[in-house]
């Protein structure tokens, strides 16, 4: 698993990235895949049942649903061999929305999530979200109390501070910036996770999404809601995290665009 340059292991690279449709972002993964050549790479909002064959060189695991939702795992061949340990959160035997991957990796966890959205507020959509994050605070509370160490990725549509938005008072009581939303986000944060990116970056202007509509992307009007939360033992090992653009700009691209993190062997 190790990768060696001049004596020195390399650190692992571990990103996230919502494609919003698979079929549709298929040759965008695939470039990302061939110029980035990450170790692991989370995707989510599959928008199928099936995932194509998109690498030789990665090994795939995912969880998918007709036409909505859905997330894979990518992890490089000869970087270690993963087991899935759950396809759904627990904590809900009727929820059937793929929006859920856990596996281990070498001892670590790799939690892969498309948490809902939860739009319009006041509604079941705003009381499913609130329930998924309270049930995945259980879950990460478990892998705490265990010992295992583990980090969550994927699109957590969760607009930690207004740090996070190019103008914080056009979202206020939005499902991603809802009072209720953020008090749950800092829950999550009180088992002792690291938002990774804010550990490397603390200014604003750094965003993830920009919806398709009124020029988002080139007036640059993103907000923040795709991360990392990495366990204590994990942030130990963080190296670096950044939000890479340059695929938003791409013909035809998701919304969204990846975040990387790199962490120690």
């Amino acid at each position: 698993m190790r990768r060696v340059v001049l004596g020195l292991a390399m650190p692992l690279t571990l990103v996230s990235w919502n494609v919003n449709s698979i079929k549709a972002r298929l040759a965008h993964v695939q470039r990302f895949l061939s110029e980035q050549n990450p170790d692991v790479l989370f995707i989510q909002e599959l928008k199928g049942e099936s995932l194509p064959d998109i690498s030789e060189a990665y090994d795939a695991h995912y969880v998918g649903q007709k036409a909505y939702n859905g997330a894979a795992t990518l992890i490089r061949k000869g970087r270690g061999d993963a087991a899935v340990i759950a396809t759904r959160l627990a904590g809900d035997d009727a929820d059937e929305q793929a929006r859920y991957l856990e596996l281990d990796w070498n001892g670590l966890r790799l939690i892969n999530i498309y948490l809902p959205n939860g739009n319009p507020v006041g509604t079941d959509k705003f009381s499913y979200k609130l329930g998924w994050m309270a049930r995945l605070y259980h879950r990460l509370k478990e892998l705490r109390e265990a010992g295992i160490p583990f980090l969550v990725g994927g699109d957590f549509n969760v607009i930690p501070t207004d740090l996070d938005c190019y103008d914080p008072e056009l979202w206020r009581g939005d499902a991603l910036f809802h009072p209720d939303t953020l008090r749950a986000w800092r829950t999550l944060l009180s088992l002792g996770l690291t938002d990774a990116y804010r550990a490397f970056d603390t200014e604003g202007d750094a965003y993830t999404f920009w919806d398709y509509q009124a020029g988002a992307w080139p007036k640059n009007h993103g907000i923040r809601i795709d991360h990392f939360l990495t366990s204590p033992p994990v942030t130990d090992r963080l190296v670096s995290a950044k939000i890479d653009r340059i695929p938003r700009g791409w013909d035809t691209p998701s919304d969204h665009t990846p975040i990387l993190i790199e962490i120690s062997e």
